[in-house]
């Protein structure tokens, strides 16, 4: 079976219209998407597909369903086979096992979560319409803040009593387990006492996608700073908090009808905006913006505009939400308020018609609100102006749609006068630059995760080094460029451009993969050099050539006097190319990549022997984990293959 957290994420992926649309075409009438049923014969579209609603109804042959539904029917596949299509559609890797008593208990336990969290719910809306301290309390500060009656019910929003454990007493009473309490963090309990974790608070209940309570944000009325504004549900089996928008069930319909979705902070902007009568709207309820959240936007529209507050911490929200909203592949714009603003107290302080005129004249596409941000006081600087150009390029950079790219592109060459061909150059070398580390990140974690030490009694020991040709390479290059600088880097705490040098790169790199050479004397010359790296003064020639170990000195002199083999990396039909002091941003990460692919090499060697030694020990046990490993070994050897221009090492 699939497990229910798998089962859960595939679900909240597979898009109805999305999922359809690979098999149907669909056009938008009003909120839904019609198009011809691909389960009758048809001339005239009665498939109808609602993304609001998450489902597809055929009026002319009667079926319907869901997006799982919808594959299940015109693929003839069982349920478990239609969420393995949706699983690798969306790249959602599945762990399949059978169905044993704790995954019972787990499915269980999620539900009568959500039953407790829809209680405590009615709960809480009952506490504050129904109760003398619900209304005089809890009631009087939503009507003074402004909030409609029917602004409150629509987002259930309710009043949990102050007292110690008034929630929790009640909820027991209506038969309602303590442990399903605890778990949804409603009540705390400790050894010695059991209290409400929202006591005399204001509740804001967080709805999934499907409408149902997962969560709650408690507002204090408390006027003591010592005591948190807001606090939220802990993270439990059916909240997440990176995973969930305020206010997306009530705003879904909206969305997809406006075609745009607005983007707050908090829980009383969203329902501000509603009661002017914009209700296309959500909010990352005061944390960082995440790219689920991102995600879950997209199901409904491309188009977002951000909305924050008018100071400082606000314009630097908006700013980081920004790039990972445009690398999502989504259309972007910026609503800025006044100083001192903020989206609830904006809303309430204009009628609904004036609202939306003045959203109407100023929100503004993100390249010319960061322009203007970000060279606003520099125009004069041209370091500074210069560094802040390469921060706008670099958000466009990450814009997937070359042909949106080009169009940002022609817009900032315009606002800052800059040609079209520099800002080109920038955007293909942070292209290129972001995709070499996407490619060192990912093999490096494959060698972290491969490189494990086999068991002492599966382990050959190696007869020879068998990098041994590749790190007297690396050697020599430590030798003689070690100080030479090959990459720039940005950002530096100055705020002045960095440099790295060869010797720091070789070293890091090495450290980072864990590649520790079997050579005792080569191990002991990068250790010392490791040592010496951040003295300026260390002249590495002149210390390992008189070093008092001989052994050392000797290998040091026979490196140095050996013909140099560092250009057959870049020979090209029978000549070569620039000078190797030239090329060593190519030549050192080139070198390093052949050292590695000839350890990984050794590594896999190592096991295909200790394969060998178990299945002739009959150890099933240590056959599989070989053999699992001999696998990532394996994915590392053809990621390193890939980098290096699909070459293979034999030995």
């Amino acid at each position: 079976m699939i497990d229910q957290g798998t089962i859960q994420q595939i679900l909240d992926a597979a898009e109805i219209a999305d999922v359809v649309g690979d098999f149907v075409t669909l056009k938008r009438r009003g909120t839904s998407m019609i198009g011809l049923c691909p389960f009758h014969n048809e001339k005239t579209p009665s498939f109808n597909v609602s993304q609001a609603k998450g489902i597809y109804k055929c009026f002319g042959c009667g079926k319907g369903g869901s997006s799982v539904n919808f594959i299940m029917e015109h693929e003839h596949l069982t349920y478990v086979d239609a969420l393995r299509w949706l699983a690798g559609k969306y790249n959602i890797p599945i762990s399949e096992k059978e169905e044993n008593p704790e995954d019972i208990k787990e499915r269980n336990d999620r539900e009568s979560q959500l039953i407790v969290s829809e209680y405590a719910q009615k709960f809480f809306s009952d506490q504050l319409w129904e109760t003398n301290s619900g209304r005089l309390i809890g009631l009087s500060y939503l009507r003074q803040r402004g909030m409609r009656d029917d602004i409150i019910k629509k987002f259930g929003i309710g009043y949990c009593p102050e007292g110690k454990d008034t929630m929790t007493v009640a909820a027991i009473k209506e038969g309602f387990k303590m442990e399903f309490l605890e778990k949804t963090g409603l009540t705390i309990k400790r050894e010695d006492w059991i209290r409400d974790r929202f006591s005399g608070r204001m509740m804001f209940p967080i709805h999934g996608i499907s409408g149902r309570v997962i969560g709650f944000g408690g507002r204090t009325l408390s006027q003591d700073k010592t005591i948190a504004k807001y606090l939220n549900s802990p993270e439990s089996d059916i909240y997440h908090k990176s995973r969930v928008l305020y206010g997306i069930f009530q705003a879904k319909r909206s969305i997809i009808q406006e075609d745009k979705c607005y983007l707050v902070e908090g829980y009383t902007d969203v329902t501000s905006l509603h009661q002017s009568g914009i209700e296309n709207v959500v909010a990352s309820s005061g944390t960082s913006l995440t790219i689920e959240q991102i995600r879950l936007i997209r199901r409904f529209t491309n188009n977002v505009t951000i909305i924050y507050d008018g100071d400082q911490a606000g314009i630097k929200a908006s700013m980081r939400g920004i790039d990972m909203v445009l690398e999502e592949g989504i259309n972007v714009k910026v609503l800025p308020l006044p100083e001192g603003e903020d989206p609830d107290s904006f809303s309430r302080s204009m009628s609904a018609t004036q609202l939306a005129e003045y959203i109407r004249v100023n929100e503004t596409d993100f390249i010319k609100f960061k322009t203007k941000l970000l060279l606003s006081g520099v125009e004069n600087d041209p370091i500074s102006r210069a560094r802040l150009i390469t921060d706008i390029v670099s958000s466009i950079a990450v814009i997937p749609a070359e042909i949106v790219r080009s169009e940002y592109l022609k817009e900032c060459s315009r606002l800052l006068d800059v040609r079209e061909s520099v800002l080109y150059n920038e955007i293909r070398k942070l292209k290129v630059k972001s995709e070499d580390e996407m490619i060192k990140h990912r093999e490096r974690e494959l060698i972290k995760e491969a490189n494990v030490r086999l068991p002492v009694s599966l382990t050959p020991v190696p007869e020879i080094n068998p990098c041994e040709n590749e790190e007297r390479e690396l050697l020599k290059l430590l030798l003689k460029y070690g100080s030479h600088r090959i990459f720039e880097i940005e950002n530096t705490e100055n705020g002045e451009p960095g440099y790295v040098d060869v010797a720091t790169y070789i070293l890091t790199e090495l450290e980072a993969d864990q590649m520790v050479s079997v050579n005792p004397i080569i191990r002991t010359v990068f250790e010392e050099y490791n040592f010496h790296l951040d003295d300026e003064n260390f002249d590495a020639i002149k210390h390992f050539v008189n070093h008092p170990d001989h052994q050392v000195s000797q290998f040091i002199s026979d490196i140095l006097s050996e013909k140099n083999k560092l250009s057959d990396f870049w020979r090209k039909k029978g000549s070569y190319i620039e000078e190797e002091h030239e090329i060593l941003p190519q030549l050192v990460p080139k070198v390093l990549q052949e050292c590695k692919l000839r350890y990984i090499s050794f590594l896999i060697g190592q096991v295909e022997q200790g394969i060998r030694k178990a299945s002739e020990n009959h150890d099933d046990e240590a056959v599989n984990d070989l053999q699992k490993r001999y696998q990532k070994l394996k994915s590392v050897e053809r990621l390193l293959c890939g980098h290096l221009g699909k070459r293979t090492i034999t030995s």
